[in-house]
């Protein structure tokens, strides 16, 4: 059985997918803190208030803007960098390491949001030391991994 994320503990699965993210804290709707990876409940607190002001300022730097307030930010400082995503019932956001990628920060910043909104859950790949205990990798044991179409299978045979 798959288990259900829960505002309380989407914070620390956006912690569990990425190393680099040192602290994560949701919002819901109104700005209200729902649930933070850090268990120091002042911390998380303070984290949230600083998510809610740098979309409040993000709205206000773009409302003359010709299109819909920007979902993502990304905020880059010398000892690290923040991200954020959001939704109209949540906003995720999160403090990570300088050298964290953008593009993988915001995508599981997204993930982690639309299993949160009932999508699929987010699958992750087994590590390698799951896979070296279970013994010595075979063909099959790839293909199963990772399923490659035949060629030409798709295709009606010629007559």
């Amino acid at each position: 059985m798959v288990d259900t994320l829960t505002p309380e503990r989407a914070a620390e699965r956006l912690r569990g997918l990425s190393a680099d993210v040192r602290a994560a804290v949701l919002l819901d709707a109104a700005g209200s803190p729902a649930g933070a990876s850090d268990d120091d409940h002042d911390h998380g607190h303070e984290l949230a208030e600083l998510a809610r002001r740098l979309f409040e300022e993000v709205d206000r730097a773009t409302r003359d803007w010709d299109t819909d307030p920007p979902e993502q930010v990304e905020v880059q400082i010398p000892g690290g960098a923040v991200f954020a995503s959001r939704t109209p019932s949540w906003t995720l956001a999160a403090v990570a390491r300088r050298g964290a990628l953008s593009s993988l920060m915001l995508y599981d910043l997204r993930a982690v949001l639309r299993e949160l909104e009932g999508g699929p859950p987010i699958r992750r790949s087994a590590a390698a030391e799951d896979h070296a205990a279970a013994g010595p990798a075979t063909e099959e044991h790839a293909a199963e991994e990772l399923p490659m179409p035949e060629l030409g299978a798709d295709r009606p045979e010629r007559a």
